[in-house]
């Protein structure tokens, strides 16, 4: 049995009565204190992890007021505060021991959009991808492009003054920012905008602290001009974080946004933005040009450059192979073909642009003629992608590239704080030589990617941090890189923010690093807005952060150990890329943080968590795996006074494994992380790891056991049909049913799917008879292996695919009912799940020896048998539907009824999404085959998931998904609009909640085929 734990994350915070306080004055947001949130909020996208004393999640500039007063009054004088966005910061930029100022939960609304005048005002939590959704109507985007658009805020990129691909044509953030509401520390709010001479001269009379700010960049800009121009390096990523090159716009007017930008909270914090927009692009394709060899992927990128095309990205072999086992492969292998004579080792990724299609192809036409003619150049070929399609998915593949870094085997993966350097294009060959050897020397692999026509590459070297040897290496890698990019006329801080990395400021500004102090004193005289970072105040110093004095994430994960860290699923190796905060609810990414837009119940917050929580058992000495192996051997009844003693002991109650325990119960369980993630952390699997530890020493809620068995009741609750629809159909049962933590059960139809299926004649499939088949026979049949819940609830879908296979010229078979244990698994019941599938297994693989073809019917169920039942006897695969139609399409075209006038769109499983990329490809394919074209519906989650839905507690977040994505289209759904879903559970919370019951893409085939 686990010890109780307590995570020192959860002392008390630091600054008592702060918080207290804050509410008193009228502060309406959320304050968070618990250790699973500051534990959560301890890390992010870099090396580094310290706790906050607590987390505030204000809901309008007048909470940053608030936060603000309070901050002054002379009790609270020591506390300080860093803004946080999207929380995908490289370099520790947000975090901090003191109170974090979360805007990405509540202050995320767009409050105006100017089509006329190009211009948007957001608050500062709004997700840039949010944002150019709701402007593509307008035929406008927001254009600084990031590989996280989907989870970055727009507060984070004007506080890192964030950009990435297409920079050349497109700049930076501050190039596009045309004002900033903000919030002093002194409660004060302005709004920055670029003001002329006479404007200026106006509020530098003023004797508050928005005069003197104004007095202090003026006359730093004015007096400084030469120095100004000798720093700072003239290159499209030019040193942002009070950035003084660019106070005096190329009209002249006098612009504070350009110190704002980039300062990383350290000067304001920052309310709304009002934003330049540009017209979307009319048309564009890419070139993907593949090279025998990284290096000479990079020489060509210069001429490709001077072609004046959109932008070039490249990418070394070692992101290139890794995007080959990533779920984006499937939609895109095409572009990127095998067949050359030596394996494509670098790729450059070329993007062009037009007004028009005329104008698109004039440009392909001469960047190809181009390519046709320099095969000196060490390509290998190129394809072309035309279709909008194409080439978001390839995007989407270079998007990926800094989390697929951290998907490696082992402890040594890619890490950053090296990871944005930026040279003068013409020297970044070069560079990049010496910083391969430079690594090289240091005996550590690497990945590279970048974007190479504005001179900025991304690398990670590949270290352990737990090692105490490799620890060490950061300080020497970097001050190695420091002098060669300052060799080449480069800056160490090309895209990603200084954050930690701040103790390099000074050598970088030289002379005018005062300056910098002093524009910190006029902003933040107490230095108490994201002290460390950046500069220190003239006003108070104080040294800035140093990259080998901050806690390093290494030091939690030594205690914990390498084999425990790889037993848990890469919980431990969540690396913080922040996929998982993915906004767009039609993703089936993590649909219990779009539902709560609370990071404990991410797929990051949960890792964080299970970190914590391994780390806390590690310092016990307790080995998890071998707990839960003598809690499989012990006898649970025996257990049972004991857990009740400590499900009723007071001083349990501040255990930390109930706080992990509440981000695992918000868990769906869809799989979505396993299949997204770049990293693939999969919370699935260790949130069962967790949940049998957690109850072998608590009790249990009563719908557990009842839903664990469900799968083994279900024949029984057949036999007394009328009974248990009393129970699940009636005002009466449904209250009953509540009590026991259960609702929206679905009725048992009056004919049973072993009814319906002797009635058709087809038998249960029997390994002793089959053998003694022809092989010709055999080959001829086909197994299906319906779940309990499709063949309980919902026989109709058996019964179409035992009639679409006859209709098919096979001979249909139904496998013997089993327990396929999913529900086992998902709740934790991990020793009775090994014994169901270790039999389920055998009798599937008894069957499959024959040569017969084993077809699953719910993708969910199906797909447990790929990923829960690896390490078992079952080898041979068990296939998704349109898996198996695919293989046949032959037999599916022939007497096809093809209806006219009608549209059919397909609703798929969210696992089937994520976990088995090439399904909706192949339900195309199939129904190209029957003459019909098929539309695949970007949904996120329904919210049924499986069991989730059922649950009492669950219910408000399961019909709130729903909502977000799945009424619109079921509503939508007609007599000429046929809208078909894949999942049971799907089907059977659309019926619940709107009293529709779309079909299966079987049962329609099924009526279609002759």
């Amino acid at each position: 049995m686990i010890p109780r734990l307590r995570s020192d994350h959860g002392q008390q915070p630091s600054h008592p009565g702060f918080f207290e306080r804050l509410v008193e004055a009228g502060f309406a947001g959320d304050v968070e204190t618990s250790a699973a949130s500051r534990t959560v909020s301890a890390t992010d996208n870099s090396i580094y992890q310290i706790v906050p004393s607590g987390i505030l999640f204000p809901k309008g500039v007048d909470d940053l007021k608030v936060i603000a007063s309070v901050l002054s009054e002379p009790r609270f004088r020591k506390i300080a505060i860093v803004p946080r966005g999207g929380g995908t910061g490289t370099n520790g930029q947000s975090l901090t021991s003191d109170v974090v100022v979360d805007c990405s939960r509540h202050m995320n609304r767009i409050l105006e959009i100017d089509p006329a005048r190009r211009v948007a005002r957001v608050q500062a939590g709004v997700v840039k991808d949010q944002l150019n959704r709701a402007l593509k109507p307008y035929g406008l985007f927001f254009a600084p492009e990031l590989s996280t658009s989907n989870r970055a805020t727009i507060g984070g990129m004007v506080s890192t003054d964030a950009c990435g691909q297409g920079s050349c044509l497109y700049g930076k953030t501050s190039n596009h920012v045309l004002g900033l509401h903000i919030v002093l520390t002194d409660g004060s709010d302005w709004w920055s905008r670029p003001m002329d001479d006479a404007e200026l001269a106006g509020i530098m009379t003023q004797q508050d602290r928005i005069g003197d700010i104004h007095r202090t960049v003026e006359t730093i800009a004015r007096e400084k001009r030469e120095c100004i121009a000798a720093v700072f390096p003239k290159l499209n990523r030019y040193m942002t974080g009070y950035d003084l090159a660019h106070i005096r716009r190329e009209n002249g007017r006098f612009d504070l946004n350009a110190i704002l930008c980039g300062s990383e909270g350290t000067l304001a914090m920052i309310a709304e933005a009002e934003l330049n927009l540009l017209p979307i692009p009319a048309k564009a394709a890419l070139v993907n040009i593949r090279y025998g060899d990284f290096n000479a992927a990079l020489e060509d990128a210069r001429n490709l450059t001077a072609l004046k095309v959109a932008s070039v990205e490249t990418v070394d072999e070692k992101v290139l192979g890794l995007a080959r086992k990533d779920i984006v492969w499937t939609g895109i292998a095409g572009f990127f073909p095998d067949g050359d004579a030596v394996p494509a080792n670098g790729i450059n990724i070329v993007e062009v642009l037009a007004d028009d299609a005329a104008g698109l192809e004039e440009k392909l036409a001469a960047l190809t003629q181009t390519l046709d003619r320099g095969q000196d150049a060490g390509r290998l070929g190129y394809t072309v992608a035309r279709d909008p399609q194409d080439i978001e998915a390839i995007w989407t593949m270079r998007k990926r590239a800094v989390g697929l870094l951290g998907n490696v085997d082992g402890p040594i993966r890619p890490v950053a704080f090296v990871e944005d350097t930026a040279v003068p294009p013409e020297n970044l060959a070069a560079y990049i030589r010496e910083f391969r050897a430079l690594l090289d020397d240091a005996g550590v692999s690497y990945g590279m990617f970048g974007h190479v026509d504005a001179g900025v590459l991304h690398v990670r070297p590949a270290l352990d941090l737990t090692r105490e040897d490799h620890a060490p290496m950061v300080r020497r890698i970097s001050d190695a890189v420091v002098a060669l990019t300052r060799k080449h006329g480069g800056v160490l801080w090309g895209e990603h923010g200084k954050g930690v990395r701040s103790e390099y400021v000074p050598e970088f500004f030289g002379d005018l690093y005062p300056d910098l102090q002093d524009i910190k004193r006029a902003f933040d005289p107490e230095n108490r807005l994201n002290p460390g970072k950046i500069a220190a105040p003239s006003s108070a110093p104080a040294p800035l952060l140093k990259i080998d004095e901050v806690p390093l994430r290494g030091a939690s994960d030594r205690v914990i150990g390498n084999e425990i860290r790889a037993a848990f699923d890469n919980a431990a190796y969540c690396n913080g890329n922040g996929a998982c905060f993915d906004f767009d609810e039609t993703s089936p990414m993590c649909p219990s943080y779009k539902a709560t837009r609370d990071r404990r119940f991410s797929p990051k917050g949960r890792a964080m968590l299970m970190r914590e929580w391994l780390r806390l058992l590690a310092d016990k000495g307790i080995d998890p795996r071998k707990e839960a192996g003598r809690l499989r051997s012990c006898n649970s009844f025996a257990r049972l006074p004991a857990r009740l003693f400590n499900s009723l002991n007071p001083k349990n109650r501040a255990d930390f494994s109930h706080e992990v325990r509440e981000a695992m119960d918000s868990c769906l369980a869809c799989k979505a992380c396993a299949g997204q993630c770049p990293v693939k952390v999969s919370v699935p699997a260790f949130r069962s790891k967790f949940l049998e530890l957690y109850y072998g020493r608590y009790l249990r809620p009563l719908k557990d056991p009842l839903v664990s068995a469900i799968e083994t009741t279900l024949p029984w609750m057949r036999r007394v049909r009328p009974l248990y629809n009393l129970a699940a159909g009636t005002a009466l049962g449904q209250r009953l049913m509540r009590t026991a933590g259960l609702t929206s059960l679905p009725l048992l139809p009056k004919t049973s799917l072993r009814t319906a299926a002797s009635r058709l004649g087809i038998a249960t499939a029997d390994p002793e008879a089959l053998a003694k088949l022809s092989a010709a026979e055999r080959q001829a049949i086909v197994v299906f292996v319906p779940d309990a819940f499709t063949a309980s609830f919902d026989p109709d879908v058996v019964i179409a695919a035992i009639k679409l296979a006859q209709k098919m010229g096979l001979s249909p078979l139904l496998a013997a009912s089993h327990v396929n244990g999913k529900a086992l698994h998902v709740h934790g019941y991990l020793g009775q799940f090994e014994k169901a599938a270790l039999k389920t297994a055998n009798h599937l693989q008894r069957l499959a020896q024959t040569g017969v073809t084993l077809v699953g019917l719910d993708p969910s169920m199906t797909l447990a048998f790929r990923s829960e039942y690896k390490g078992t006897a079952l080898s041979a695969p068990v296939l998704l539907p349109q898996e198996w139609l695919a293989a046949n399409l032959e037999r599916l075209a022939k007497n096809i009824t093809t209806p006219s006038g009608k549209r059919f769109q397909l609703l798929p499983h969210c696992t089937e999404r994520s976990n088995a990329p090439a399904s909706t490809a192949q339900w195309k394919a199939v129904f190209d085959a029957v003459k019909i074209k098929l539309e695949t519906i970007q949904a996120g989650c329904c919210g049924m998931a499986g069991t989730f839905g059922h649950e009492t507690r669950n219910r408000a977040v399961s019909e709130q998904l729903y909502a977000m994505s799945w009424a619109g289209p079921i509503a939508a759904s007609s007599d000429d609009t046929v809208v078909m879903a894949t999942g049971y559970s799907c089907r059977s919370q659309a019926k619940a909640i709107d009293a529709i019951r779309p079909p299966h893409p079987l049962e329609i085939l099924s009526q279609l085929v002759d």
